[in-house]
């Protein structure tokens, strides 16, 4: 049984239209994207609504919160951040990612994941919630909990509809 985490505080300062609206305009990259690289859809839009707080945090269409290491060679933008640093929370500045719309994010953090072999495990779940969990414990990011986080969005919004393909 998974530990749900209560809902995010930000929650509140977007409506639930425009949650609606975030949702249904990430469903069709996020299903191509499944089909393509494996990442389930309900991982990829649970992500980008944790990672852009609803799409109201993403410069340059950023939504997962890549970082530009790694060999990128494509738009960048520098942003405030925090990354967890032995536990304690350390405001940073880091240069991220940068895409022309959120097709092409959703696109880059599927093969991202793909191609990034700590995933590995990951790509193998049998579904979402897990996928999630898998990709925390991965590391995908530093803040504590991330992957049972990003289950419980999942959970909490029933995107698990959205990993069923047509």
């Amino acid at each position: 049984m998974a530990v749900h985490f209560p809902l995010l505080a930000w929650v509140e300062t977007v409506t639930p239209q425009q949650q609606a609206d975030f949702i249904a305009s990430l469903v069709p990259g996020a299903q191509a994207a499944q089909k393509k690289w494996g990442v389930f859809a309900s991982v990829s839009i649970a992500q980008a609504i944790f990672e852009s707080a609803w799409g109201t945090k993403a410069p340059g269409n950023n939504l997962y919160g890549v970082q530009a290491i790694g060999g990128w060679s494509g738009p960048t933008v520098m942003e405030s951040t925090h990354e967890y640093v032995h536990g304690v929370n350390t405001p940073a500045q880091e240069k991220f990612r940068a895409y022309p719309d959120r097709a092409a994010a959703i696109d880059d953090h599927g093969k991202f994941l793909h191609d990034n072999g700590r995933y590995i495990k990951a790509l193998q779940c049998a579904d979402g919630p897990s996928q999630a969990i898998a990709i925390g414990a991965a590391g995908y990011s530093t803040t504590p909990g991330y992957g049972q986080m990003i289950a419980s969005e999942i959970y909490a919004r029933n995107l698990t509809q959205y990993d069923t393909l047509t």
